[in-house]
């Protein structure tokens, strides 16, 4: 009786903690909804019985964050160190980056928008295989983009590279690429920075950061485990938009 009392208090506390969380966008909606817009929630019913589905899968998610993805990632990071492999340990980088990226649903769907976008302005065909073969090299530049990010941000904690200097570099480069970029894709790619930092790669990256920064001797993981989520929204915009130049010319 006392492990199911104990077991429903921490089910209790997650749930507690989301909802927590959510409080200021309740708020927030609530207020400008009765106060600004001055009219009761359409569907309240629905809203409400949507709002605590949201509590519960954000507090499930957070649970299978700190049982599942944050251990695995430290796990992995700790076991390539330990092996002792530079190529085994790019590989993995580049790797989880790249097949993350590419399955993520809002990178998906903001290519497909940018395809379709670009048929109806005269930009591609407006064909079906062209507004595909243009949404899938994006999304294809995108992925590539990121597993180069986070293999980059990996060699950065083994060889100890101040992070800040990688970063201005970084972004120098994109306001330099912002001229010079056709004016179509520069758009795209400042989204696809954003979208890149997706809810499975961003817990995974950052606790191999924090897992391969424990297992160097010399390395803070405080100081040298974050930072790699940075580089992958930093290095697709760079890429997108020299892929504008290659497929605009």
């Amino acid at each position: 009786m006392t492990e199911y009392f104990k077991f429903f208090q921490v089910v209790f506390g997650k749930i507690r903690n989301a909802f927590t969380d959510l409080l200021p966008l309740i708020l927030v909606i609530t207020f400008f909804q009765l106060v600004v817009i001055r009219q009761p929630l359409p569907h309240l019913g629905e809203v409400l019985f949507g709002f605590l589905l949201v509590v519960i899968g954000l507090s499930l998610f957070v649970q299978g964050l700190e049982m599942g993805l944050f251990p695995i990632g430290e796990t992995m990071a700790h076991a390539l160190a330990r092996k002792g492999s530079l190529f085994w340990l790019m590989t993995f980088a580049f790797a989880l980056g790249f097949s993350t990226t590419v399955a993520e649903p809002a990178l998906i769907a903001v290519c497909s928008e940018a395809a379709d976008i670009a048929g109806q302005g005269g930009l591609i065909e407006p064909s079906t295989k062209s507004l595909q073969s243009y949404a899938l090299g994006l999304r294809m530049t995108v992925a590539f983009s990121v597993g180069l990010s986070i293999l980059i941000g990996v060699l950065r904690i083994i060889l100890g590279w101040p992070i800040h200097y990688l970063i201005i570099s970084g972004y120098v480069v994109v306001m330099l690429m912002t001229i010079i970029a056709p004016a179509e894709i520069v758009g795209i790619a400042y989204d696809a920075g954003g979208v890149t930092t997706s809810t499975v790669t961003v817990p995974l990256v950052a606790a191999l950061g924090v897992g391969l920064a424990s297992s160097i001797r010399g390395r803070n993981p405080l100081v040298d485990g974050f930072g790699l989520i940075a580089f992958a929204s930093l290095l697709p915009m760079i890429f997108v938009m020299g892929y504008g130049l290659i497929v605009f010319g």
